[in-house]
């Protein structure tokens, strides 16, 4: 959604200088519920969120603030306003933290988080209602997911039971040692290569029992939809987006900011 482009069309039809405009988040909130997604609550949502944030130096990046509120704020929020959303459950450390940067709804509870992502979402899973068909799992560092995105991804799950959204990798990769500098073993074909995004979306008692009966060590597994493969489940893949972008570093930060006052 194009926010710093909507805010000034805002301004510019109203008169009003955009200087007293609300925050973009608020206006994204405010455009988002005026035309709420969904009815029923067919789906649940949850998002990981017990990672270090190592490579953030340290702070907690999902309380970083971006265009007006954290980035939590903003993956949830995504969800928050579907009216066929009927749970978010946040897999965190540190519950007392993150519940304190969000606003209360009835349909955010939190679990402990796990020693690992697989983890996380094992515990998360085995709280989520059985009325619940369907469970949507997002990387709560991704704040720049789009309603069309979702919809997409989610048309995918009904379909074929689990869908996830990817981006044609663009680069060379190589495949090497786990450390630098090290020899190249081979360049892998690009043609077959698909980065994946968030969310990933299937059937809520695959995901559970694939989680249960995971053949390999939960350490090693290092997306959602590894688990549904693992378990011998057809995972579709969807044209994902550009702007679906996932905080990592202070750099990743700085791009969703220029995103969002850009209208990207």
């Amino acid at each position: 959604m194009a926010l710093a482009t909507d805010a000034q069309c805002v301004s510019e039809s109203s008169g009003i200088s955009a200087s007293l405009l609300v925050s973009r988040f608020t206006f994204y909130v405010l455009i988002q519920r005026a035309g709420k997604i969904g009815t029923m609550p067919e789906f649940a949502v949850i998002l990981p969120a017990a990672g270090r944030s190592e490579r953030f130096g340290g702070r907690d990046k999902l309380l970083e603030e971006l265009a007006g509120a954290s980035v939590l704020q903003w993956a949830v929020e995504a969800f928050l306003v579907r009216r066929d959303v009927g749970e978010i459950v946040i897999a965190t450390r540190d519950e007392q933290k993150l519940r304190g940067a969000l606003k209360s709804d009835p349909r955010i509870s939190f679990c402990e988080g796990g020693a690992n992502r697989a983890e996380s979402v094992g515990n998360a899973l085995r709280t989520v209602s059985h009325a619940m068909g369907y469970v949507a799992i997002h990387d709560a560092a991704r704040p720049l997911v789009s309603q069309e995105l979702i919809e997409r991804v989610w048309a995918a799950a009904r379909e074929h039971g689990a869908a996830v959204p990817a981006m044609r990798v663009t680069s060379t990769i190589k495949l090497a040692g786990n450390s630098l500098p090290t020899r190249a073993m081979g360049t892998l074909p690009r043609k077959m290569l698909w980065a994946v995004q968030t969310p990933q979306i299937a059937r809520r008692a695959d995901f559970l029992e694939a989680v249960e009966k995971c053949p390999a060590p939960l350490e090693v597994v290092t997306d959602d939809a590894q688990l549904l493969e693992l378990a011998g489940k057809d995972v579709w893949m969807v044209e994902g987006e550009e702007r679906n972008i996932k905080i990592t570093t202070p750099m990743d930060l700085e791009v969703a900011e220029t995103i969002l006052r850009g209208g990207v």
